[in-house]
């Protein structure tokens, strides 16, 4: 595998004896598709193949598109019939698993190729159906997408028994503003499919592939040299902007070339389907609310209207009825209708606004939470769109000499000339001639007559990216027009100084296949020892150079998931640095692969993009300041470094007065101290780690202090490595089994568990699971004692501990909450109340510290807590925020309780005295104040880092 994800060069030559098929798949987040082409009979053809799948119980049809739906009924499996390759024990995959989502809610997996690129949550995770019926299986976005793919294969290789999917060359598309990481997930997905050789082509591209080779013959008397093409690509799940340049080549032969891709957006049919929903539910309960059920039908119902009401033949109105068991009820269900002109209103203006050409998307919540996904914040694509082509204006053209100079329309070097549409969205001729009429206004200027660009015709947009696909496996066998596709992304590897610089890897310019070896400036690699390798990508700074060493500009330049290693020697113990330059190579699909080689040797390191550590979400969704903190003086580490000596090392000092002189050498109090100087004191406490097996003192002291060098595991540089080296050293290793090191080594992992693997998480919290039921079984047993069999400090500390471990599997989180609950009210108990109540609100809370959201706990059952927290009286300080934590706004209506019940709970928050930012979040939401953080993270946070 590449650096930054895909298959390498090597896994994608067809050195092979070329298969008899080329197959392109449409992998959409609604609906994908697969079209081929027979090159033994006829490579000007290019054919759909229809996927048999269940259309009801029993029923198997052949459609052109397999809707991207998985459904798991509750009823036995096999009573539902076999597909035609006689499976009948996997989840139903097409239109019966997309329809069965109206009656059927939580047992249905959609979206998942939003996922796939979904930050806030593990995408290895099994986190889908985002709200999940208890008897589903769940899954990853990466295995529901591989169930799509398998499906696939089954209904090719029926048809093409001599001639297996697997052997053909087959051309998988995604979105052409997926990150390495999605790239590279999707290929995972391929490959769990039985699909392990796959190429991969952006949809942009794949679309305008497709209007070749409909145009085979006429294509060049359609296109004049200069002409900018814009590709408007809007699916299901994203939203996707392309610019291609007509060119000519020193033969007179026209030249397409790719220039430029716009960022990633979470924006497409999904958002309507929302915005839909959310009209219709205001109609049919606007007092209370459609609970998640009602909701997941009534939004599968405006997803079937949205098509009908916006079609060319659309009806002038159209019902919609949801089952109710409450007011209102006809037949059993709630009403209401919807007109053609309201559904027009409603999704053509606020998706499709007629904006000036200087507008920008505001940076504001969509309120668009539903699924758990972190949507485009502003709904308005026209406005994205104007954003893409002012930042592109010069994009294969020179700038003007002044920057600031913006052109005026008619002249404006944004105006593309013709447009080339793709995505269901575009099936709806409003939809269409509303964005030719915005984009023809931008650059109208003082034309007489108005002007529109010419658009490009490409019917069938549902099979539109397949066809391309499959067309440019004729391409890449030199039989079709190929786009000369730069990487219009400029890539950077961040490097130590401040203010913060980084090396231009790769410049947008780049071609597929192109390697690029960077000797200067000269750079020194750490070796047998820990390094990350900080990268970032830019598609705005596509003039920047190969080598250039530029300031991070982070208006420009987007981090990426960092490469984190030790690169290895063979020499034993060598270590220090070694003098090298860096080698890249483009490959054909736009991936990277990053070596090292040694500068006066042969030595060479290959630099592995670590996918697994991307996914899972820790200190990468947060905001952390913590590497701009700086460094303290030499001089005044080498006086902390003497105290720390001077403890556990060859001095005797004694440990009760060690942070007194620590604060006293560092010139400030221990809050105030950088996260790099916490760090240092983290490496000096693990190299003088002998030192604390001297005394039950020494070893609490130590085991205090590295805890509170390393808070919260994660925020820094190779904190990952760091919170291993610590689990080897302590985890079941305490010099002294004496209650003062077994309650310091709880807190160390309390502070540094956000920096946990789930494994750890879980390792740690068997032995106490046990040790809680036990003490739960005690305390609240009738006629024996309730005397803890801890120490006070102790049962304190590993009631807050569990509360911290986030990643524990949900079943545990409930069975922990629940019997805190029954203890929060022994009055025997009174010394761990605090304790248990901060404990219960990390485990139900709807906003974790650090945790992914699939970590949280359903709404139904924190209702049921936040139940028994009001019968608890007295509501002080720390039951407060508990019960802030449970009720805190989201947006998210799977996440969120109910309006009443909010309501209840604000108005006792109100006659306890709580404050009016605790008041905010229960009824609005919003971020945590400095000193919430506090509280709900258990002390002060490291400067420069936030929890959300």
């Amino acid at each position: 595998m590449s650096a930054l994800g895909g298959p390498t060069t090597d896994e994608l030559s067809l050195e092979r004896a070329p298969s008899r098929y080329v197959v392109g798949i449409d992998l959409g987040t609604t609906n994908s598709a697969v079209c081929y082409v027979d090159c033994e009979r006829n490579t000007s053809r290019v054919e759909v193949l229809a996927i048999p799948q269940f259309t009801a119980a029993n029923v198997v049809e052949k459609l052109d598109t397999l809707p991207s739906f998985l459904y798991q009924p509750a009823a036995d499996r096999a009573a539902l019939g076999k597909l035609p390759w006689n499976d009948d024990s996997q989840p139903i995959v097409g239109a019966m698993a997309r329809d069965a989502g109206a009656i059927s809610a939580g047992r249905v997996i959609s979206s998942a190729k939003s996922w796939l690129c979904h930050r806030g949550v593990d995408r290895l995770a099994d986190v889908l159906p985002w709200q999940a019926a208890p008897d589903v299986e769940r899954m990853s976005p990466v295995e529901a997408s591989s169930r799509y793919l398998a499906h696939i294969r089954a209904a090719w290789n029926h048809q093409f028994k001599g001639a297996p999917l697997e052997e053909q060359e087959i051309v998988l598309t995604l979105p052409a503003s997926f990150d390495e990481v999605a790239r590279e997930l999707t290929i995972s997905a391929a490959q769990r499919a039985g699909l392990p050789r796959v190429v991969l082509l952006e949809e942009p591209q794949a679309a305008f592939y497709a209007w070749i080779a409909k145009h085979r013959d006429t294509w060049q008397a359609e296109l004049k040299v200069g002409q900018k093409i814009l590709i408007c690509d809007v699916g299901g799940g994203t939203t996707d902007f392309t610019l291609i340049r007509v060119r000519q080549d020193e033969t007179g032969q026209i030249q397409l070339h790719r220039i430029a891709v716009g960022d990633h957006l979470i924006l497409g049919g999904d958002n309507f389907d929302l915005a839909l929903a959310k009209h219709l539910e205001e109609k049919l309960a606007a007092t209370k609310g459609l609970d998640a059920r009602q909701w997941d039908t009534l939004l599968r119902a405006s997803r079937s209207s949205k098509e009908e009401l916006l079609s060319q033949a659309s009806p002038t109105e159209r019902t919609i009825s949801i089952a109710s068991g409450g007011s209102r009820l006809i037949g059993g269900s709630l009403q209401t209708t919807i007109t053609r002109d309201e559904a027009a209103t409603l999704l053509v203006e606020g998706f499709f606004p007629k904006v000036p050409r200087d507008a920008r998307p505001q940076a504001r919540r969509s309120g668009f939470q539903e699924f758990g996904l972190p949507y485009a914040a502003d709904p308005a694509i026209t406005r994205y769109l104007a954003q893409f082509l002012a930042r592109h204006r010069y994009a294969d053209v020179d700038p003007p000499a002044d920057p600031q100079a913006i052109p005026t329309p008619p002249l404006d070097p944004a105006k593309p000339d013709l447009v080339l549409l793709n995505g269901g969205v575009f099936s709806s001729p409003l939809l269409v001639s509303r964005l030719l009429e915005t984009i023809g206004e931008w650059f109208t200027g003082d034309r007489a007559t108005p002007w529109q660009p010419r658009l490009l015709d490409n019917d069938r947009l549902d099979l539109a990216v397949a066809r391309g696909a499959a067309y440019y496996g004729l391409v890449r066998r030199g039989l079709g027009v190929k786009i000369a596709a730069s990487l219009a992304r400029s890539y950077y590897l961040g490097l130590e100084g401040t203010p913060p610089q980084a090396i231009c890897l790769v410049p947008g310019s780049a071609q597929p296949g192109e390697t690029i070896t960077l000797k200067q400036p000269a750079l020194e690699l750490l070796v047998s020892q820990p390094a990350q390798f900080p990268l970032f990508v830019s598609s705005l700074r596509l003039a920047d150079r190969a080598g250039e060493v530029l300031p991070i500009d982070p208006e420009q330049m987007s981090a990426l998931p960092p490469i984190r290693t030790a690169l290895k020697t063979r020499t034993r113990g060598e270590r220090g640095t070694i003098a090298v330059h860096l080698n890249v190579l483009l490959t054909e699909i736009g991936t990277l692969e990053l070596w090292c080689s040694e500068a006066e040797g042969e030595r060479q390191w290959r630099l592995e993009f670590d996918v697994r550590s991307a996914t899972e979400t820790d200190a990468e969704a947060h905001e952390s300041a913590a590497e701009a903190q700086g460094f303290i003086e030499e001089s005044a580490w080498k006086a902390i470094y003497s105290v720390l000596e001077g403890t556990f090392g060859t001095g005797r000092e004694h440990p009760d007065s060690l942070i007194k002189r620590l604060v006293e050498a560092a010139g400030s109090d221990r809050e105030q101290w950088p996260t790099s100087l916490l760090r240092r004191i983290w490496e000096a406490l693990i190299a003088l780690e002998e030192g604390r097996r001297r005394s039950p003192a020494h070893e609490a002291r130590w085991l205090n202090l590295l805890g509170y060098a390393l808070r919260p595991g994660y925020g820094l540089a190779v904190d990952d490595w760091r919170v291993a080296e610590t689990w080897k050293l302590v985890h079941g290793k305490l010099a002294h089994g004496v209650p003062t090191s077994r309650t310091e080594s709880l807190i160390l992992w309390r502070r540094i568990a956000g920096g946990f693997t789930a494994g750890q998480q879980k390792a740690i919290s068997q032995p106490m699971l046990t040790t809680l039921k036990a003490f739960h079984k005690r305390a609240t047993s009738a006629g024996k004692s309730s005397e803890p069999m801890l120490s006070p400090h102790e049962s304190i500390e590993l009631v807050r501990l569990v509360g911290s471990l986030e990643l524990l599997d949900v079943p545990t989180k409930i069975t922990l909450g629940q019997m805190f609950l029954e203890l929060l009210g022994r009055p025997k108990l009174a010394n761990i109340r605090a304790a248990l109540a901060w404990s219960i609100g990390r485990l139900g809370s709807r906003v974790p510290v650090y945790g992914p959201l699939n970590t949280v706990l359903p709404a139904s059952e924190v209702a049921t807590w936040l139940e028994k927290l009001l019968a608890t009286a007295p509501l002080d300080v720390p039951l407060q925020l508990a019960i802030v934590q449970l009720a805190r706004k989201t947006d998210d209506r799977f996440r969120d309780i109910s309006g009443a019940l909010r309501t209840t709970i604000a108005a006792q928050l109100t006659a306890s005295g709580a404050s009016d930012e605790s008041l905010k979040l229960v009824e609005q939401g919003g971020d945590l104040d400095s000193l919430q953080q506090r509280h709900v993270f258990g002390e002060s946070l490291p400067i420069g880092l936030r929890i959300r």
